[in-house]
């Protein structure tokens, strides 16, 4: 076998600390922030001259991270526009699994801004799912279970 868990997803950001209070209030935690100082960054990611911040936000339990880097040098790239549809190509969203999806909604929108991207739709009688829009357009997938 190949592979052996997912270690983290990351998203390159503008507004590092925006982006970071917004994963911790859907309950991320963070375990660090700072300048990335490790000299094999640049071979690994192909950049030369790098100068980036990166957090490191952990979900509780230990059972997946979200790394986010903001880039100082070179600047960071936009690939296309804020609010892409959910049909564009490339990586779309993350996903988690929540407790009190409905207070964890408004929470986001008073404290962040987020917007609904289409409904709260129930999957079955499993799941209550929807999509948010946060800071820089990120979108994550919540997923409350009705069990």
């Amino acid at each position: 076998m190949a592979v052996r868990r997912l270690d983290n997803v990351l998203i390159v950001v503008e507004d590092l600390d925006a982006v970071v209070a917004f994963f911790v209030e859907i309950g991320l935690e963070l375990e660090g922030s700072g300048p990335l100082d490790w000299p094999g960054a640049e071979r690994v990611i192909g950049l030369t001259g790098v100068r980036q911040d990166v957090a490191m936000l952990r979900v509780p339990g230990g059972h997946g991270r979200v790394e986010l880097a903001r880039f100082h040098r070179p600047p960071a790239v936009r690939s296309g526009p804020v609010d892409a549809p959910a049909n564009t190509l490339g990586l779309r969203r993350v996903m988690f699994a929540v407790d009190e999806l409905d207070d964890l909604l408004a929470r986001l929108r008073r404290g962040h801004g987020a917007e609904l991207v289409g409904e709260v739709v129930p999957y079955e009688d499993l799941f209550r799912l929807c999509y948010v829009r946060g800071p820089e357009g990120i979108v994550v997938g919540l997923a409350e279970e009705l069990r």
